[in-house]
């Protein structure tokens, strides 16, 4: 019975072997810089402490999310990025969900950052990391939901002079 769990497992990472070790970067821009409409100057600042925390790979994707009100200053303030647009209420959230749940990113990427405090993301992180899948969380200290800081495998706050692990 145990190799068949083994063979399982091994299975449903197979796909991933093919690809080199990368990390998938889902960003609500709109949650990390704490307003609706932020700035160029607040996306580009946002960005810097972004990758001061985490770093980026040469192999790594970054899917931005944000409403079409501020889709020209993140567009602008955080270039080379993959952009989802969406307004309404949680558009953002929306449409990096649909990107987390129907993508097949754990045959694709080792590791996942949910750039976003949002509890939105507590199911696809949970189903990332039973898939093996890595999953932490950047956030703003004080926008970080309790339910997703317990999913992550580890949280990254990007508004503190030192990143904190969970």
């Amino acid at each position: 019975m145990e190799a068949t769990a083994n063979f399982k497992r091994l299975r449903d990472l197979a796909p991933r072997w093919r690809f080199p070790e990368r990390t998938l970067h889902v960003v609500d821009i709109e949650n990390l810089a704490g307003t609706a409409i932020p700035t160029i100057p607040e996306v580009s600042h946002v960005q810097g402490l972004y990758v001061a925390c985490l770093g980026f790979g040469a192999d790594d994707q970054v899917v931005m999310a944000t409403s079409h009100l501020a889709l020209f200053n993140a567009a602008r303030g955080w270039p080379h990025a993959r952009y989802r647009v969406r307004s309404g209420p949680d558009g953002a959230d929306h449409e990096l969900l649909d990107v987390l749940l129907h993508e097949d990113v754990a045959t694709r990427f080792a590791h996942v950052v949910i750039g976003s405090g949002d509890g939105a993301f507590v199911l696809p992180a949970a189903i990332l990391k039973d898939r093996g899948v890595r999953v932490t969380v950047a956030s703003r200290a004080d926008s970080l939901s309790y339910r997703l800081r317990q999913a992550a495998s580890d949280v990254v706050y990007i508004d503190l002079p030192h990143a904190v692990a969970a």
